[in-house]
């Protein structure tokens, strides 16, 4: 996770906050990791949604990550197929997931795997002061 930080030039907590966070993971989030001897190759976090299609759950892919020195071995390929699977043992409709527009590599990967761009879908966000904002006031 430290390394997905530095990767993506946002600033990293200290080890010991990722780990209590780890420890302290709400219901329902799952986190699959790729290890290799000793290290952390990559890992997915996802997490339960409803309602999803039928009114049925669905999945959420929030962050897929392999290390840089782990990368071309289809460790993303293995970790997106045991999230697929994972989702459909537990009787999920699908699986969702935000991509980073910017990235063709990435989108190639995606739809190397049968997933199709939502175009009709516009991600959003509230973070920092407009979070703060629009839980006091409703904004």
């Amino acid at each position: 996770m430290v390394e997905m930080q530095r990767h993506y030039a946002v600033p990293c907590p200290p080890v010991a906050e990722i780990r209590a966070g780890l420890a302290a993971l709400p219901a329902g989030v799952d986190i699959l990791v790729a290890i290799g001897g000793e290290a952390v190759l990559g890992f997915a976090s996802a997490c339960n949604l409803y309602p999803g299609p039928g009114l049925k759950t669905g999945f959420f892919l929030k962050e897929i990550y392999v290390a840089e020195a782990a990368r071309g071995r289809g460790l993303g390929r293995a970790l997106m197929t045991a999230l697929a699977r994972l989702a459909v043992e537990r009787g999920h409709r699908r699986l969702d997931w935000t991509a980073d527009a910017d990235d063709p590599a990435l989108l190639r990967f995606y739809e190397s795997l049968g997933a199709i761009a939502q175009s009709k879908k516009v991600f959003y966000r509230l973070t920092g002061e407009a979070l703060a904002a629009a839980a006091e006031t409703g904004k």
